[in-house]
């Protein structure tokens, strides 16, 4: 199982729990996400009292919860201003029709909803209604206007409801939610409030550089419907961009397709092929004071890309390939260049390999990993990495999540940069 956490602390999660028959999972919900290292917070609106009590939930998550907008008991223990300003995440689960509704019109009448307004944190919710209800435009409509806004919406499922009715509008199992929140946790969201806490300012190791990176697969189509690709899911580049915002680096992120969280204060570049990768990275190298390669960019593109559909009436099929381009050896290879740093992953000869990418390329550093172990392998939220430099030296960062092995690798960097 694995944990949450920024800089070694865990997340502080607010959990809202609105009016559904969903609501009963909550306490469950809570569990999950305690057993990964979130720290949890629960608002409970008015209807959802109706199904969980607060002593279940106060019991299950060891905090107090919160309930009333005007409880001058609250308030001395902590405001809700406060209480918006303290968490990285709030997940709304289960989120209704109603509070969907008022979350995409602004509308703050009671805890929550206020909460919703008053918070930097990323914010996601989990559906949960009846069938009929998910399909009503007004709803489609007002999610889609969430997501517009950057809301993360996770579900809902298919199946038997409460009413007896079959269809999407079931809210995630617990535990599926919990995983989902600790991939989100793995590339390291945080809020802006961390960003400028007491913890990031004394390791401001970067503070004034600007820092290139590149994260996820790329992909090149063969014909509308068919590509190549890789199975990169991303964690471990936007991992090193929030650890590189952390140290007070200017970062900018160019990234293939991925179904990740853009750390906060860190400028997204989405690009989908090598080519446009490359194109971004031209852009953007003049300003460039450190570059880190970490995208999984494929080796080959197809030398003609099919405009229609490529029907499978033959037995076999050849496909022509081109190199794409070598985008890391091109920056390593300017006369004008930042410090450059790779990524190697093996599945054997990790530091043979790895070192002779090092001299091949002409790399100032490289991170090496064994893709072959299924705890640090692709898709995984930890990692397990050697750093090898031009100048002999060795570091090995033993098996940990990405946001903590990002961390050390930006440390290991600036004393070298």
């Amino acid at each position: 199982m694995s944990e949450s956490s920024t800089n070694g602390y865990p997340l502080k999660l607010l959990l809202g729990v609105s009016g559904g028959i969903a609501a009963y999972k909550s306490a469950d919900l809570v569990r999950r996400l305690k057993e990964r290292n979130f720290e949890v917070r629960v608002v409970l609106t008015e209807s959802a009292a109706h199904f969980v009590t607060p002593m279940t939930l106060q019991a299950v998550s060891a905090n107090p919860v919160h309930q009333q907008l005007f409880d001058p008991q609250a308030e001395a223990a902590m405001g809700h201003i406060e209480l918006a300003k303290w968490a990285d995440l709030l997940l709304i689960a289960p989120a209704t029709a109603n509070i969907i509704a008022k979350m995409a019109h602004g509308i703050a009448d009671d805890l929550l909803t206020t909460l919703i307004l008053a918070t930097s944190a990323k914010i996601v919710v989990a559906p949960a209604m009846n069938q009929q209800m998910w399909r009503n435009q007004a709803t489609l409509t007002n999610v889609a206007l969430l997501e517009q806004r950057g809301v993360e919406c996770i579900g809902p499922d298919s199946g038997l409801q409460a009413c007896g009715d079959i269809g999407f509008g079931r809210m995630l199992e617990p535990l599926e939610i919990a995983e989902k929140l600790l991939e989100f946790s793995a590339t390291g969201v945080v809020s802006a409030e961390l960003a400028d806490s007491e913890l990031a300012k004394t390791n401001k190791v970067l503070q004034g550089k600007q820092v290139l990176i590149t994260a996820g697969p790329t992909v090149e189509a063969i014909d509308p419907v068919r590509y190549i690709s890789n199975h990169s899911s991303g964690k471990m580049g936007y991992a090193l961009a929030q650890a590189a915002v952390l140290a007070g680096a200017s970062v900018t992120l160019v990234s293939g397709p991925v179904n990740l969280f853009v750390p906060e204060l860190v400028e997204l570049k989405p690009v989908v092929s090598a080519e446009e990768m490359f194109a971004e990275v031209r852009a953007h190298l003049p300003t460039c004071d450190l570059f880190i390669g970490c995208a999984a960019v494929a080796d080959y593109t197809a030398t003609k890309v099919s405009e229609q559909k490529i029907k499978k009436d033959a037995a076999e099929m050849q496909l022509s390939l081109t190199k794409t381009p070598d985008i890391i050896s091109w920056v390593a290879s300017q006369k004008k260049r930042p410090f450059v740093v790779g990524f190697a992953a093996e599945s054997e000869n990790l530091e043979e390999y790895a070192a002779r990418k090092l001299k091949r390329k002409n790399l100032d550093m490289i991170c090496a990993n064994d893709i072959s172990s299924k705890r640090t392998g692709f898709n995984s939220d930890h990692n397990e990495i050697l750093i090898l430099d031009k100048d002999g030296g060795k570091l090995n960062l033993k098996t940990a999540p990405k946001l903590s092995i990002a961390t050390d690798i930006i440390k290991t960097i600036s004393e070298k940069i």
